[in-house]
This record gives C-alpha cells, sequence and structure tokens, in this order.
C-alpha cells in the first residue's frame, strides 16, 4: 500500500481559539506569545497520541494491586524548534515533553530566491536509533526552510516516520513537497491556508510569527 502525508487539523474548540487570537492582527505580542504558547501546547497533545512509546507494569493502589501504563522515560525523545519563530512552540510543548531534548536549528528566508540559509544548527552528529523528533514550526508556507530542516534530520539517523510536526497555518505548497519526499510524516496544524501571495507568504496566514511573537519588525 502506498504511503500518504497525513495532516491532523484537529477539531479542538481551544486550539480554533487561540488560532483566533493568533489571527488577529490587533492582538499584542504579550497576548500573542501566549497564544502561541497554548497552540504548542494542545498541538503537541494530539501529536503524541500513539507516538510516545509506553511501558506496562503494576502499582499498588490504596487499596490493591493495578495495571498501570507509563511513558517510557529511557525512550530517546526530542524537540527541534526552527528558529526563529519556532521558539514561540517550545514552553506548551515542553510542558506536554518534560524529558525531551531540545537541539536548535535556524534558518533565514533568501526573499529572492525563497531558498532556507542555515545560520545554526545544533543537531547532533548522529541520533540514537529509535529517537522520535518533534518538530516546532509555526508556518509551512513554501515548504523550503522545513525541508532544509528534515534533510538536515535524516543525514543524522532519523526516520521520518518517527517525526510529528506541529504548526500553526499551512499552505498547500508546503505540504505537497513534504509529501513528495516524506510521505511517511505526520503533521499536526491549527489550519491549512489557501495558498501564498506573490512575496511567498501563507495568506490569511498570521503574519510574521517571529516578530510578533518578540515584539520586532
Amino acid at each position: 500500500m502506498a504511503l500518504q502525508l497525513r495532516v491532523f487539523v484537529p477539531p479542538h474548540p481551544l486550539v480554533q481559539h487561540w488560532l483566533g487570537v493568533a489571527r488577529d492582527g490587533s492582538t499584542p505580542s504579550v497576548l500573542f506569545r501566549g497564544a502561541m504558547k497554548e497552540l504548542g501546547r494542545w498541538l503537541t497533545y494530539e501529536a503524541a497520541r500513539e507516538w510516545l512509546p509506553t511501558v506496562q507494569t503494576t502499582v499498588q493502589t490504596p487499596l490493591a494491586p493495578c495495571a498501570a501504563t507509563f511513558v517510557n522515560p529511557e525512550a530517546p525523545l526530542a524537540i527541534v524548534p526552527i528558529l526563529r519563530a519556532g521558539l514561540a512552540l517550545v514552553d506548551g510543548a515542553q510542558e506536554v515533553l518534560p524529558l525531551a531534548s531540545v537541539y536548535h536549528v535556524g534558518y533565514a528566508r533568501n526573499e529572492e530566491t525563497l531558498e532556507a540559509v542555515c545560520y545554526l544548527n545544533k543537531l547532533p552528529e548522529r541520533f540514537e536509533p529509535g529517537t522520535r523528533v518533534l518538530i516546532s514550526e509555526p508556518m509551512l508556507a513554501t515548504g523550503g526552510t522545513i525541508m532544509a530542516a528534515m534533510a538536515a534530520l535524516t543525514e543524522r539517523g532519523i526516520d521520518p516516520a518517527l517525526v510529528r510536526i506541529i504548526s500553526i497555518v499551512t499552505a498547500p505548497q508546503a505540504l505537497q513537497k513534504l509529501a513528495d519526499t516524506y510521505p511517511h510524516l505526520n503533521i499536526y496544524a491549527a489550519c491549512i491556508d489557501e495558498g501564498l501571495d506573490e512575496n511567498g507568504f501563507i495568506v490569511p496566514g498570521l503574519g510574521d510569527a517571529g516578530d510578533r511573537t518578540f515584539g520586532t519588525e
């Protein structure tokens, strides 16, 4: 059976609420950061379903022994925020995945070619076998940045089938690029938007997530 990229848009009212807050151009930076943290939390919660490895054991309740399931604390797990905007989702993601290591990568977009240029790479030379990776990237627009990040991860031993991407708004162009190269992927997004404008920005989108998070222009 052919593999196909899967994009999940959770119908949770809290995801839709915080998406609305983030989209509103009048939302101040401090509230925008709070919205991004909440979106990072809820999207990570959804992404963790049937993804985190567990162990079965028995605990003693105040009354009797009982079967129990725990997240395996020894299973390698990593969060990879794509700087700078990806940092906005990390606090929420870490509250769901407190045992995960965090590795940073940074890309800047060449506004003429729309290609992603790497300026920071803190990934290990080789990940442990079986490492699960959560990528935080608020906007999947042209697909250049996420494709570069995926290439860097796979070069270091990450299996795309173990990767989850959380994103706020996505465009069909980026999703198609990912589907063509990484059909194993699972993406959790608050919304799939209409497309891109002539400058490669998502429409209707939410503006520049990095600038709005950190109060810069």
